[in-house]
């Protein structure tokens, strides 16, 4: 494959999945496809836009007369699929915009690949990346596994699941040569400030409140995104067609215990009085249907493909920490505007 198309390659794991290709593969040409919605950004790959085997295109998913035109003009033979509404609070607001984007961008770009191979699938790949939250939620005690049920209780997750169907369907219907992952929840630098660690990371830094959804005892498996680029780019190349593949960070942590770890760290890098940002901690109304537990059995990806994460928790957190404390002229950048007015709508706490 030398045409290898990324989509939502300027958002979070989608940058860090394109700096991998352009910089790993300077035999195949990478073209990011992003619709630069509020967490899209450029300044995400500004250090790759100039490389020669690099090309942005700025297109809807959404659109499927533009996405058609655009695998007739460039023939992408591999697709790495990650363009995504993402956040479960958005999806409760909005649920038709996960539909559209989720279901319907997918559906799209799965019409356009069969129609332009559908004679000749050798040397060609869809892979779709895809979030643990499809399965539910679990007790105290089990994993995800590759066979785990289905069981989405959020909009978000419910598109996402829907979309992990039609894949699997049109590999069955169609002979798509497809691939896909299921991930725990990732975190590392150029993370939108909406979810829980860039988000916290921000308020500690302007000593603004720490919203902790409920009693804060949610468990979250925990994966350094550089480490799930890696498992990308394994997958993609030496995954099985038609396989799914779990991918985990083997780090479990309830969301008061990483909120305490963090403020800790915040304090140490900010020269503050331990005990200080802890104090900004704030509990405010939970989110509906919130789901208790995911955790990851990655055993899979290890045994196949030889994937593990390279970093603890610990490590990855202050890894991320310092990249945020170190680039403080972007965060600044993604949190006004419209960033704002959602900040404020969501949480309704006194800033």
């Amino acid at each position: 494959m030398k045409k290898i198309l990324i989509t939502g390659g300027a958002g979070f794991i989608g940058s860090h999945v394109v700096r991998r290709f352009v910089k790993n593969y300077p035999d195949k040409h990478i073209y990011n496809l992003d619709a630069l919605t509020y967490a899209g950004n450029l300044e995400n790959i500004k250090d790759i836009e100039n490389e020669p085997n690099y090309t942005f295109i700025k297109a809807d998913i959404t659109d499927a007369e533009h996405i058609n035109s655009l695998f007739e003009e460039h023939r992408f033979e591999g697709v790495l699929h990650l363009a995504a509404e993402s956040h479960v609070d958005r999806s409760i607001k909005d649920p038709l915009a996960f539909v559209k984007t989720n279901v319907m961008g997918t559906m799209n770009l799965l019409n356009a690949f069969i129609s332009l191979w559908k004679d000749n699938f050798t040397d060609r790949r869809f892979y779709h990346i895809s979030t643990d939250e499809v399965y539910g939620t679990l007790g105290a005690e089990g994993l995800f596994t590759e066979t785990t049920p289905y069981n989405p209780n959020s909009p978000y997750s419910a598109s996402k699941a829907a979309s992990d169907h039609f894949v699997r369907a049109y590999g069955e219907t169609y002979g798509l040569p497809y691939v896909l992952t299921n991930c725990s929840n990732n975190y590392g630098p150029y993370h939108f400030p909406e979810k829980l660690i860039p988000l916290f990371i921000n308020n500690i830094i302007n000593n603004k409140p720490l919203p902790v959804y409920g009693d804060g005892k949610y468990t979250r498996d925990w994966l350094f995104v550089e480490d799930h680029a890696v498992a990308i780019d394994l997958v993609f190349h030496k995954g099985k067609n038609h396989e799914t593949y779990n991918i985990g960070g083997f780090n479990e942590w309830q969301n008061i215990d990483l909120v305490k770890l963090l403020c800790s760290i915040m304090d140490k890098k900010l020269g503050r009085e331990a005990g200080t940002s802890e104090k900004l901690i704030t509990y405010v109304k939970d989110r509906p249907g919130h789901d208790l537990r995911y955790a990851i059995d990655a055993a899979k990806i290890n045994k196949e493909l030889g994937w593990k994460p390279s970093v603890t928790f610990e490590q990855g957190l202050e890894r991320t920490i310092d990249w945020f404390l170190s680039n403080q002229e972007w965060l600044n950048s993604v949190t006004t505007g419209e960033y704002q007015k959602y900040y404020n709508n969501q949480y309704d706490v006194t800033k």
